[in-house]
């Protein structure tokens, strides 16, 4: 927690140094390949996910990315759908080339059994906590890629004595507009 706080304040005291010009806005999309934790399983199912972000440059290293994504989750029994809203600190080594990492709140839009097509919303909890590691590749032309890995941190199941997580690697690809 002491950690998303500095962070948050660094962005702060960086963005009086800006220029509104500076800030890009895109859209993105691409694939993922989730599974939930349980016991005994690790059945990947392949979805898709596709939003919109903002990033922020802070310093000509750093920059701030929050995103709006929809994404298809879960696993080849429950099909999960979230509205999931990462806040990704970015780090430049290279021109275009970014390591990423930050926290993620899913909020939970759809559950249902793959089998079935029964709603099982009711055995899953509505929010999502997540934790994002990855890298990005942007070109000059705004065309940027991205692959990420999210480690699910909070239990999202409603079912006494169950604890099950999220977990995905998500790739994708996007164009920021200006």
């Amino acid at each position: 927690m002491r950690k998303l706080i500095l962070v948050a304040v660094i962005a702060v005291m960086g963005l009086p140094t800006m220029n509104a010009q500076d800030i890009q806005f895109g859209a993105k999309a691409g694939l993922n390949f989730a599974t939930i934790t349980e016991e005994n399983t690790t059945d990947i199912t392949t979805d898709f996910n596709f939003g919109l972000l903002a990033e922020i440059p802070i310093s000509e290293k750093f920059s701030f990315q929050p995103e709006l994504i929809y994404s298809g989750q879960g696993s080849s029994s429950v099909i999960l759908s979230y509205i999931n809203v990462p806040l990704i600190g970015k780090y430049y080594v290279v021109k275009g080339l970014s390591l990423e990492a930050g926290p993620q709140i899913g909020f939970l839009l759809t559950a249902e059994n793959e089998d079935t097509n029964v709603d099982a919303k009711n055995l899953f909890k509505t929010l999502d906590v997540g934790f994002n590691l990855g890298v990005g590749y942007k070109l000059n032309n705004g065309l940027f890629f991205n692959a990420r890995y999210n480690l699910g941190v909070t239990n999202i199941s409603n079912v006494e004595g169950v604890t099950t997580e999220n977990r995905f690697v998500q790739l994708t690809i996007g164009y920021f507009f200006f």
